[in-house]
């Protein structure tokens, strides 16, 4: 049988990796000892390291949270049914405006030393109380939520108000430092959600042996995670050994639960964002969104939710670089750069896209070759993506992989609006850390009932189908995408490719769509406006001034377009067709003159020469 990374499995119990309890134990006291009581107060339940015992930094930390430049991530509606449009369009606005920072926020991730340390299930707790350390952190706020929706308190509530206890508890303190380093010996240990998801050991665990060097240790590393055995995946051994040859021998997964007297973890500042003191917090309101979604310091699952969404874990940079570096010097031109990503089966859950052949035959004509990254070793995934033009498959764990890419790599995932919903943030720091183009079509259900959305609970995550409006749409975007602006018939279609191309920052090819139908879009406003705007990205301002006087022919009552007019006839210096639209300004809105020419001494020696028939 044949697993991930196509390699060979094992008697997973049998592997050496795998470490049995220290002691035997019975199943009874081994499912009291992974238990967690969310039925308590949040003080009793969560661990705040300005002020717990037996929590200590390695050293002092260089920073808490950064601005950093990220990606370019952008989110189109491709349904065939319009009140399925309609949804994913307001969602998708509703997220623009209420939910993405103005910069990507950089948490890190630090070893700290603990005492008396339990591993249950995936959260780690140091004397009864438990880390809310990054992903890890933000899943068990939300089982708390979830575990308390019964009793006769707001569990939402009481986290807000815990979090403000701690922020003024915080106030003055700094955190702790280790008194005495540990000894060389001392154990290092990741927590795991599991071992067989990719998404989620790749970017919660794997990136965490990252910190190993900084801490010195030369002692055992675990992976502690709460799922059978027999679940794990080969990959995990596959992109250790092929990422961290020097500490592959060191490594040991453990089933949790299972106690530490002392060690050393990650720790990652992202959910303590809300633990620390304000003078520390207070600074990133300058990048935050409205408050529509996000309540600042109010720490609620939304805030949290939105804040996770925006920020990347330092580790995940540092994995990105070690990645690069693991590949360097390396013959991969047997790799294609533009593909389709597939499934391999095996392994990998059932959830194939309806459309998936209509679309990958078109793709065949551009040049893409099928992928399945179950077949790739760890090195080709990090090569494929670092390479890359571009990739294209349906909502996925394939897209973690998303992390190696380069800054010109365009990525478009298929979804649909459940997608969209409860996974398209997922995948934000990704590609945030890799600075890629991340470009996501949300379309429809593959389920019976299309214009009713699924529920998780009881539907889990429901392939897409790719109608053939909808592959149509992604197509016309792909050519465009590649320099082959289509001929299209209806104007809408232009409008809307166009928009798409000019949004994710290729003004020259939403030009080349709009002068390639000029036919159709004679005299359109919009596809006029658009024109110019890509004409002026471009820095043609010639041929912004002419898209421009084609915007104003097709509606001169728009007397926006004379400001731009005047705006960029200024900057070739036609001051004869500045002072023409001047004077159409002055005469025709005489209002909207008066509030733009306040405080522009310009525009009124323009007024003058033009009177005069002299030159400036």
């Amino acid at each position: 049988m044949r697993d991930g990374n196509g390699l060979e499995t094992c008697a997973m119990r049998g592997n050496t990796r795998f470490r049995p309890p220290n002691q035997p134990q019975i199943l009874a006291e081994s499912v009291v000892l992974n238990q967690i009581s969310f039925h308590q107060p949040p003080q009793d339940l969560i661990l705040n390291p300005y002020t717990a015992e037996g929590f200590a930094l390695l050293s002092e930390p260089e920073f808490l949270w950064r601005p950093r430049d990220g990606g370019q991530i952008h989110g189109f509606a491709a349904s065939e049914h319009s009140e399925v449009q309609a949804r994913i369009e307001s969602h998708l606005a509703a997220t623009k405006r209420h939910r993405r920072f103005r910069s990507v926020i950089e948490f890190n991730t630090l070893p700290v030393l603990l005492q008396d340390v339990w591993f249950k299930k995936s959260f780690v707790a140091v004397q009864d109380r438990c880390l809310i350390s990054g992903a890890s952190g933000v899943r068990l706020l939300n089982h708390y939520c979830w575990k308390n929706e019964a009793q006769d308190f707001d569990p939402n509530a009481a986290l807000v108000g815990y979090f403000h206890a701690c922020q003024s508890e915080s106030a003055g303190r700094t955190l702790p430092l280790v008194r005495c380093p540990p000894a060389p010996e001392t154990a290092f240990a990741i927590d795991c959600r599991n071992t067989f998801n990719y998404y989620h050991f790749i970017t919660e665990s794997l990136c965490q042996l990252t910190l190993v060097a900084q801490t010195g240790l030369t002692g055992p590393i675990y992976f502690h995670y709460p799922n059978a055995d027999d679940k794990t995946r080969l990959f995990t051994f596959a992109f250790i050994d092929a990422l961290f040859p020097e500490l592959a021998d060191r490594v040991i997964f453990q089933r949790a639960p299972h106690h530490h007297e002392q060690v050393v973890v990650p720790y990652n500042f992202g959910p303590s964002y809300y633990q620390m003191p304000r003078d520390q917090s207070e600074p990133l309101d300058a990048f935050a969104p409205s408050t529509a979604a996000w309540k600042g310091r109010d720490a609620t699952r939304a805030s949290h939710g939105v804040l996770l969404m925006n920020t990347v874990d330092s580790s995940l940079y540092a994995l990105r670089e070690r990645g690069l570096q693991a590949i360097k010097g390396q013959d991969f031109s047997h790799l294609p750069r533009r593909f389709w990503v597939g499934r391999d089966g095996g392994q990998a859950r059932p959830r194939h896209m309806k459309g998936e052949n209509e679309i990958f035959e078109m793709l065949e004509l551009f040049g893409f070759q099928h992928v399945a990254f179950e077949k790739l070793t760890p090195q080709e995934q990090v090569a494929i993506m670092a390479n890359a033009e571009v990739m294209i498959s349906y909502h996925g764990a394939g897209f973690t992989n998303m992390l190696f890419a380069a800054p010109q790599t365009t990525v478009i995932e298929l979804g649909t609006l459940q997608t969209a919903v409860t996974r398209w943030g997922d995948f934000w720091r990704l590609a945030n850390a890799s600075r890629c183009r991340y470009v996501s079509f949300f379309a429809d259900y593959n389920t019976k009932t299309p214009l009713v959305d699924p529920e998780f609970s009881k539907d889990g995550i429901v392939p897409v189908h790719l109608s053939p409006k909808g592959l149509a749409e992604v197509m016309a975007f792909v050519v465009a995408l590649l320099g082959h602006a289509p001929e299209l018939t209806h104007i809408a279609d232009i409008h809307r490719l166009s928009s798409q191309l000019a949004q994710i920052g290729l003004p020259a090819q939403a030009r080349a769509v709009i002068e390639r139908n000029q036919a159709v879009v004679a005299g359109d406003l919009e596809a006029a406006l658009l024109l110019a705007q890509c004409c002026e990205a471009s820095g043609d301002l010639e041929a912004q001034l002419a898209a421009l006087y084609s915007a104003y022919r097709a509606d001169p009552l728009r007397w926006q377009t004379l400001i731009d007019v005047i705006w960029c006839a200024r900057n070739l210096d036609d001051l004869q067709t500045a002072r023409a639209a001047i004077g159409v300004f002055r005469d025709g809105f005489p209002k909207q003159f008066q509030n733009f020419a306040k405080d522009r001494p310009w525009i009124k020696a323009q007024m003058r020469a033009g009177s005069t028939g002299a030159s400036e």
